[in-house]
């Protein structure tokens, strides 16, 4: 997945048109336009501005993993609890917990 493919999952997962994104950003409509389509790509600044927008890291927008243990999984799910409220966010890692006790079950009834 490329710059552009991210950059538009987050755009439609904000409910928002590239327009709004725009003019959130106070950058012309077809500068975002051009970066879904992977025609352009966006300069320093604007990239740090996309990041603090959608809470996202830097890494996430350009598709870079400094942990070679991170898969493309971990970083998904980073970006998604990240983008959730405080009170979502201590129900996602409460219902973590039961699938880990589970597992933890599920291994010790195979062993």
């Amino acid at each position: 997945m490329n710059f552009g493919d991210r950059l538009r999952i987050l755009i439609d997962e904000r409910g928002i048109t590239q327009k709004e994104l725009a003019s959130q950003l106070n950058i012309a409509p077809s500068t975002v336009s051009s970066y879904v389509q992977n025609t352009r790509e966006p300069d320093f600044t604007t990239l740090k501005s996309l990041a603090i927008y959608f809470s996202v890291s830097i890494d996430y927008l350009l598709g870079c993993r400094t942990n070679k243990a991170s898969s493309r999984q971990e970083d998904e799910l980073l970006r998604v609890f990240r983008s959730l409220t405080a009170e979502q966010k201590e129900v996602c890692i409460e219902q973590c917990k039961v699938f880990v006790r589970l597992n933890q079950k599920a291994r010790a009834k195979s062993s």
